[in-house]
């Protein structure tokens, strides 16, 4: 029976395997340690033959273009596959929506001084014949970007592990209803829903495997000052192997992010988080995340991950999310990526301070 334990209590044992990186260092022994990267270029960062893991990616990049933090791709790709098992837009892949990068800390994902320009992740990621990691730069300008890809090589992967993944969605705005006729109380808090038809889905996936988190982000589009103008109360509903309805019930949005009556603090811990809490009555953008780290949720035959756009989805804001998760492959091919105007944020309104 194999030792079960944190990282940490691994760590006193021995294990046959070698310990290398790939990175942008100076071949020539000089300071230049990066390479540059034009703009609509794709360049590869990794390529990795044989067996081994992932076990950190370190990123930072210089780039002035506005938003360039949704205008640049990561994509990996595992074991000679055709389709990218991980494609977002990078800031979002490191934790953060929005194109913001601030410092935050969770237990795979960083962003590290100065101000959030140093990108972390440490999802381990296993590959049995290679590992292919891209940078495709769709900014309108050439950017310098610097990385270390750290992993571990060995004879053989073992059978029973899951290959990375990660996918991005948005939903802009998501469709809610009217609210004429209403008071505040009964939009925000009115109606039912059992199904989950319309909720945002932050994950659709075929396979075996577990989902073990993402990241939320949210821009309230709904301009009022008069009235009180949360954007929660949308329940997570989870369909595990076809279940018509949900198999796991939530209680609400902040519930599932493990915060409570509707927060406007930012916070960070090793599982859950608040990077980006908005601004003065939940106006503006909102940033939040959830790792299943300890409690990941397994699925045999496929999995939908939703989210309630409000309650019974009668908000229409706009909702951005990236899932990340485990499984057997082939892969369920994801939907295209949006072309670069479709994944820039909103404007902050005017209206609103």
């Amino acid at each position: 029976m194999k030792w079960i334990g944190t990282s940490l209590r691994e760590l006193p044992r021995l294990r046959n395997c070698k310990r290398r990186r790939v990175s942008s260092w100076d071949k020539t022994g000089g300071n230049a340690d990066y390479i540059l990267i034009n703009k609509n270029e794709t360049v590869t960062i990794a390529d990795i033959k044989g067996a081994g893991c992932i076990t950190h990616i370190w990123i930072t990049l210089d780039c002035s273009a506005p938003y360039y933090l949704r205008k640049i791709l990561i994509r990996m790709y595992w074991d000679d596959e055709e389709n990218p098992s991980v494609e977002v837009p990078i800031g979002d892949f490191f934790g953060i929506g929005h194109a913001i990068r601030k410092n935050f800390i969770s237990l795979p994902l960083t962003m590290s001084p100065e101000n959030g320009r140093s990108f972390n992740c440490f999802f381990p990621m296993p590959f049995s014949k290679r590992a292919l990691i891209e940078i495709v730069n769709e900014a309108e300008q050439a950017m310098i970007f610097y990385f270390y890809i750290d992993y571990e090589e060995y004879d053989r992967l073992e059978e029973d592990l899951g290959r990375f993944h990660a996918t991005w969605n948005r939903e802009n705005p998501c469709k809610g209803i009217s609210e004429n006729g209403m008071d505040n109380w009964e939009f925000l808090f009115g109606g039912t829903n059992l199904d989950g038809k319309g909720n945002y889905v932050i994950l659709e996936a075929e396979g075996k495997g577990q989902y073990v988190g993402c990241n939320l982000n949210i821009h309230n589009l709904r301009l009022k000052r008069e009235v009180w103008n949360w954007y929660g109360e949308g329940d997570d509903m989870i369909f595990i192997d076809g279940d018509q309805t949900p198999t796991i019930n939530g209680t609400g949005t902040e519930d599932y992010f493990n915060t409570a009556f509707c927060p406007q603090q930012e916070y960070c811990a090793p599982y859950h988080g608040i990077t980006v809490p908005g601004g003065k009555n939940w106006s503006g953008k909102i940033s939040m995340y959830r790792f299943h780290i300890e409690d990941p949720i397994y699925f045999e035959k496929s999995i939908k991950v939703t989210l309630e756009h409000g309650h019974a989805n009668r908000r229409s804001d706009d909702y951005s999310s990236t899932a990340y998760w485990y499984q057997t492959e082939p892969h369920k091919k994801f939907k295209p990526m949006p072309p670069v105007e479709k994944r820039l944020p909103k404007e902050e309104p005017k209206e609103i301070d």
